[in-house]
């Protein structure tokens, strides 16, 4: 095994940016150069099923004609399927990371908790992820939040930069609207709220750049979350690393990062009780200290964890492959 500053990782992901989708499995293009930054060599093979679910299959010729021609001490995946691309082969050591849902619901769950056990070392996000795999052993580490983009701003500042108005109260909801996000949600739970104060706004940032994400974090009274399921919300660290408000429904491990943190709240899966949330949010007017709480899963430091369950599993597997050879 190579010294930290030495270790050859590759990763093997079925999101990561691309040109059709620059935010998709950002957390993962993130986490990849903070390892590099620290002194490893990582190199990534994307494997983009979302695109075309024969990239599965190809995935499995790309990664043995990698590893035919580079040297890599440990292989990293990211999501179940690139956990099964991964397990195609037996030389190197794999540590999976799932990120969220799959684990705890659909036909997935079952197929992680299996993946889980064909690996060397399971990573969750959450203990919500961790909990769907039923298995003893997992470490939890979310992904890292770029605590130096996702900083506090002042709000004025912010919203000169995006055109926003400078004194309407606004309400963010950051992220792909899928079904399980539930944007209809807190679009109903907004719309109760303009019932009393008809000067509030929802404002939607999907397909924006991450630099402008930061700015809409600043800009914003409060982040609105209504997710079905969650591993570790990125949004709701980032909103937080820029002390930000937010109102969640108690997902992943929102909950424990709310705890005894005023302008955070949860909230249940409907919309009165969301409407009500969001209020208390822009009553509580003004921003929080919450990055005090997500300072501590910085890029940096997250990264340096990872270095050591890095060690940790390939010298598991160092361990099992002696007593075959003696």
């Amino acid at each position: 095994m190579s010294t930290h500053s030495q270790l050859r990782i590759l990763f093997v992901t079925n999101m990561y940016p691309a040109p059709a989708r620059p935010i998709h499995g950002t957390f993962v293009a993130e986490q990849a150069a903070s390892l590099r930054r620290r002194g490893a060599a990582v190199d990534v093979l994307f494997v983009d099923g979302p695109a075309d679910r024969m990239n599965y299959l190809r995935g499995i010729g790309e990664l043995h004609t990698m590893l035919r021609t580079q040297r890599y001490d440990l292989i990293h995946a990211h999501y179940v399927f690139s956990g099964l691309i991964a397990r195609t082969q037996w030389r190197l050591p794999i540590v999976l990371t799932h990120h969220g849902i799959e684990t705890q619901q659909g036909w997935t769950a079952p197929l992680c908790r299996l993946t889980s056990r064909l690996v060397d070392r399971t990573i969750a996000t959450s203990p919500a992820v961790a909990r769907g795999l039923g298995l003893s052993g997992v470490t939890v580490v979310p992904c890292g939040v770029d605590t130096d983009l996702f900083a506090p701003l002042p709000v004025a500042v912010a919203r000169m930069r995006l055109g926003l108005p400078s004194d309407a109260p606004l309400i963010l909801f950051a992220g792909t609207p899928r079904p399980e996000k539930r944007l209809p949600l807190i679009q109903a739970a907004v719309g109760r709220l303009r019932e009393r104060r008809p000067e509030v706004q929802l404002i939607l940032a999907h397909t924006e750049p991450r630099e402008r994400m930061a700015l809409y974090m600043n800009a914003c009274d409060v982040l609105a979350l209504a997710s079905v399921a969650e591993g570790s919300p990125m949004v709701v660290r980032e909103a937080m690393a820029c002390n930000l408000p937010v109102v969640s429904t108690d997902v992943g491990d929102v909950a424990a990062l709310f705890d005894g943190l005023p302008g955070h709240y949860l909230a249940a899966a409907d919309a009165d009780d969301l409407a009500a949330r969001l209020a208390a949010a822009l009553a509580f007017g003004g921003r929080t200290t919450g990055r005090e709480r997500i300072l501590p899963w910085s890029l940096d430091a997250v990264a340096a964890r990872l270095e050591t369950i890095y060690h940790e599993a390939a010298a598991k597997a160092q361990r099992m492959v002696e007593p075959a050879r003696s």
